[in-house]
């Protein structure tokens, strides 16, 4: 899989660019579905990333892109899953997980891309 960050708001994967955060599982890319994640805003001021939204577990490495400034939150919630079902959560600015997930076999690296902030 080729995974580029374009520029704030925009990465490219497999040539097919896309402007909302995304998850790519399997190797498969879909919209990231975060409504259920929007609960904490306040507490976070930005809405983070949370169990309350579908995280792709079937993994043993997810790579979290956290913003082009590295800012998404996420909750001790996800950390603590990801622990209890042995899955290694890489979180970087989204450029270097582009970069990542371009070096990744998809069997065993999922991943969840926020594009802003």
């Amino acid at each position: 899989m080729q995974a580029r960050f374009m520029r704030f708001g925009e990465v490219e994967i497999d040539g097919k660019r896309y402007q909302e955060d995304v998850v790519i599982e399997r190797g498969s890319v879909r919209e990231r579905e975060k409504q259920g994640s929007r609960r904490h805003k306040a507490r976070y001021g930005h809405t983070p990333l949370s169990t309350d939204e579908p995280i792709p577990w079937n993994c043993t490495r997810m790579v979290v892109g956290t913003g082009a400034n590295g800012r998404l939150p996420i909750t001790e919630d996800v950390r603590s899953e990801a622990e209890r079902r042995g899955v290694e959560i890489v979180a970087v600015p989204t450029e270097e997980a582009c970069r990542l997930l371009s070096e990744s076999t998809l069997e065993s690296t999922n991943a969840i891309l926020h594009l802003t902030c």
